[in-house]
């Protein structure tokens, strides 16, 4: 089966947008202080002969996808060069058919080959009989490892996005009104497996069954509490940035007017992730704060140091516990290789998926092992977070969409994939945190998207074809593309 909106790409192009963080923010073990924006523009024709580009973005964050102990340059250096042999590989890819259905074909069939191809050349590369070495490089080749799938479900991305967006802009409709059998040639049946012993199955479904009719215009925004981030006055130094923005918690409290806070932890030092847990959970009652959530980034190797930390939690400030609303990926995001019982953790809290969610097997494997809730994120592609949405969905768990630290056009298919799966409590949104500035193009169209209002945001302002981006109103300064494919 066809339809005349099906299309299949003819070209890609790449742009590559560094990003300075105003301030540092520590992911697990490492820390932030810059990024790389990916920016993709894919062009594609439809049955009908005609012709449009898409665009996506995502942020490179390499210590998020990439943790290790490999320097980060090299992490870095790696990730562009991969996204640009993905702009080559989507070009010439002859997949047809609605967005989603393009992208997981592409997802399937063929990024597992060019991440295998990566690695085993850059493996090629390290090797000591090919090639010699001083010893400042055999101790990073001894310490190096392979680029993991979530590193290129990241690269991959706004490709993806670029796609979702083009097919909603030739079908000349906002992207989420086409998840349906009116634009797909395939149900769900065709991505996500039937459950045998629950009898769940997914034939003659769409993707738009799973979504909410009514998207609500106005979304709950969480701040992240990052790491490093300072809570109090007493800790200030005098090298804190003067732009303008809050540095403390209780003014960004304040300013935004936030309902909502995401504490990131250590993972592996109990007493300072609960008095972390404390400080912040106190300001917050005092600043009129409902709920919290804890996140600690795959630090954590045993559910007892969740459990611990949350039965004193809740013996010693009540309060505090009745606020946390859920814990966030504290086990190795490798559930195959780290296969955890976490039910003791999940009958205390609501225990969501982060880095774990690749697609929706792993979800299926999550849920299996006790994990009750998906944080999804389009960094990891558009389509694999809807087929994952639709996974969970129809199994009863509960969704949540986490940050990237998004900023630019990022946030908007961001924030769009929160309104329209339902989530637990809202969207994370921190970019306006970190690198406020970098969004002052795409804030001009949509002021209230990049800027937390009552602890809210608005997409009100996002309107017409694909993602809504209205690009065209933007004075956006793109730099020299860093690829460009066609044919």
């Amino acid at each position: 089966m066809s339809k005349p909106t099906d299309i299949r790409v003819l070209g890609a192009r790449l742009y590559f947008i560094p990003v300075r963080t105003r301030v540092p923010l520590k992911f697990g073990t490492e820390v932030t202080t810059s990024v790389t924006l990916a920016r993709a523009c894919v062009r594609v024709i439809d049955r009908r002969g005609r012709v449009a580009e898409g665009w996506g973005e995502t942020p490179l964050s390499v210590q998020w996808v990439w943790p290790g102990t490999l320097p980060y340059e090299t992490r870095h250096a790696a990730l562009r060069e991969f996204c640009i042999r993905l702009a080559e590989a989507w070009s010439t890819f002859d997949g047809r058919g609605h967005a989603l259905e393009v992208g997981a074909d592409f997802q399937n069939e063929l990024l597992p080959v060019l991440l295998r191809s990566h690695n085993r050349r850059h493996r090629a590369a390290r090797d000591p009989q090919t090639r010699p070495a001083s010893p400042r490089h055999r101790t990073a080749r001894a310490e190096s490892h392979p680029m993991p799938w979530l590193a290129a479900l990241v690269c991959c991305s706004p490709f993806d996005l670029a796609l979702h967006d083009v097919f909603g802009r030739l079908a000349r409709r906002p992207v989420y009104d086409t998840y349906d059998a009116g634009f797909m040639n395939r149900d769900l049946g065709s991505f996500l497996e039937a459950d045998v012993r629950t009898g769940i199955s997914f034939r003659r479904r769409q993707p738009k069954e799973f979504l909410l009719s009514k998207p609500p215009r106005h979304i709950r925004a969480w701040h992240l509490v990052g790491g490093l981030d300072l809570l109090e006055a007493d800790e200030l130094t005098g090298a804190e940035p003067d732009d303008g923005y809050p540095v403390l918690l209780r003014d960004w409290i304040r300013r935004d007017g936030l309902k909502c806070l995401k504490v990131k932890l250590r993972g592996n030092d109990t007493e300072w992730d609960y008095e972390r847990l404390v400080r912040v959970g106190k300001i917050g009652v005092e600043e009129k704060v409902e709920w919290l959530s804890a996140d600690f980034n795959c630090t954590v190797t045993h559910p007892d140091y969740v459990n611990e930390l949350l039965d004193r939690l809740r013996d010693e400030q009540p309060r505090l516990h009745g606020m946390i609303l859920y814990v966030e990926q504290p086990f190795p995001y490798d559930l195959e290789k780290h296969r955890m019982d976490v039910r003791s953790v999940s009958a205390r809290k609501p225990l969501f998926l982060d880095e774990s969610a690749h697609d929706w097997k792993c979800v299926r494997l999550g849920r299996e092992l006790g994990w009750t809730g998906v944080a999804l994120k389009t960094c990891k592609t558009q389509t694999g977070a809807l087929l994952s949405a639709c996974w969970a969905k129809a199994h009863g768990m509960t969704l949540m969409v986490q940050d990237l630290t998004n900023p630019m056009l990022a946030q908007i298919p961001h924030v769009l994939l929160a309104a329209h799966t339902g989530t637990i409590m809202g969207v994370e949104s921190n970019a306006m945190q970190f690198y406020p500035e970098a969004s002052n193009a795409e804030a001009a169209v949509h002021p209230k998207l990049y800027r937390r209002r009552g602890g809210l945001l608005d997409w009100s302002s996002v309107r017409g074809p694909g993602f809504g981006y209205r690009l065209e109103q933007m004075n956006r300064h793109l730099p020299v593309p860093a690829a460009e494919f066609g044919r």
